[in-house]
């Protein structure tokens, strides 16, 4: 069985071309969504390690309090 043969005219060229251009825009176009996502989401996680960080130097404050109040009130015992 003989091939098919295909020619490629200019006009046939740039039809395909401009085709291309079309998709690789419309890729462009979703990379840009991706990008906007990804930022969002990386402004997200510095909010939430902010508040993270918050939280645990209340809790290294409240183990520090409970800790001198232990040592206070063993000290009291040992001197009474």
């Amino acid at each position: 069985m003989e091939a098919i043969r295909v020619d490629w005219t200019d006009d046939r060229l740039d039809a395909l071309s401009s085709r291309m251009d079309e998709r690789f825009d419309r890729v462009d176009e979703r990379f840009k969504q991706v990008d906007e996502r990804f930022s969002r989401i990386e402004t997200d996680m510095r909010e939430m390690r902010a508040a993270m960080g918050a939280r645990f130097d209340s809790l290294q404050r409240m183990i520090l309090l409970w800790a001198i109040s232990v040592i206070v009130a063993l000290v009291g015992l040992g001197i009474s």
